[in-house]
């Protein structure tokens, strides 16, 4: 069974800073990998188009690099079946969305963890890549290297704000993160991400996070915006996504140069 790196960074009281791919193609993976600026690179299941090959490849690519992780972000339904399909691929990490009580975010933790008496998982062992399809599987490993995986739920529903003293008392809880388009448009404020009452949850669940010893994450467009999260205690952030970026360079590069050459005319 090959090592979780991300598992690794937090044994070790690491920060992390990741980043994040919508398009499935190994090659970004690999640009970003080249750049040796991440630990890791979460794949935006719940927005990208992708195949279960996709899922391999992506972790393919970043297995080129030996100091860098993967995460797969998990879409509501069906939960069960991407998580372990994700994990069975080679992905390190599982950021699951839309949970709305302690109960659902119950069976998000028990999607990773193997079915043993044990772990009480829902897990089950299959020849596939992250055991070396025909060298590990069904192995006592393969059953101790899903306590490994590391496990993040967004906390993005009222309800799941409610019962977030309960959520963070969840074995097998690693890591949270804040989700405000979806809060505001569940509290009846769509679009209103700045409002006093979205970000006031943003800091409670920050706070409650470590106070409870579980690892808040950020979402952030650029590593400027890091700074006020930083003063809070937050030491993990995920940083830019590819269609953005190639947005951002589109409007700004094309629209310069057109204004450039009409100035010129």
């Amino acid at each position: 069974m090959r090592k979780n790196k991300f598992r690794e960074f937090l044994d070790a009281g690491k920060s992390t800073v990741g980043t994040h791919m919508n398009d499935v193609s190994p090659n970004i993976a690999e640009v970003i990998g080249y750049s040796g600026a991440f630990d890791y690179i979460e794949l935006v299941g719940e927005y990208a188009d992708w195949d279960l090959k996709d899922l391999a490849n992506f972790a393919r690519a970043v297995n080129l690099f030996p100091n860098m992780s993967s995460m797969m972000k998990v879409e509501q339904e069906p939960r069960i079946f991407i998580a372990t399909r994700s994990i069975d691929a080679g992905i390190d990490s599982v950021l699951f969305t839309d949970c709305r009580s302690a109960d659902e975010a119950k069976e998000c933790i028990r999607a990773v963890k193997a079915e043993t008496p044990e772990d009480g998982g829902l897990h089950g062992c299959g020849m596939r890549r992250n055991v070396g399809y025909v060298v590990e599987p069904c192995s006592e490993a393969w059953a101790k290297a899903m306590n490994d995986v590391v496990v993040v739920l967004m906390i993005e529903k009222a309800g799941a704000m409610e019962q977030l003293d309960e959520i963070l008392s969840l074995k097998g809880l690693d890591m949270v993160q804040f989700g405000p388009g979806d809060y505001s448009i569940n509290i009846g404020q769509a679009g209103n991400t700045k409002g006093p009452d979205t970000q006031r949850a943003h800091r409670e669940m920050i706070e409650k996070a470590l106070k409870n010893g579980i690892h808040p994450r950020v979402e952030i467009g650029s590593f400027e915006q890091a700074k006020p999260w930083i003063e809070m205690g937050v030491r993990h952030f995920c940083v830019g996504w590819d269609w953005r970026v190639i947005y951002d360079w589109s409007k700004t590069n094309g629209e310069g140069l057109k204004n450039m050459l009409a100035e010129a005319k």
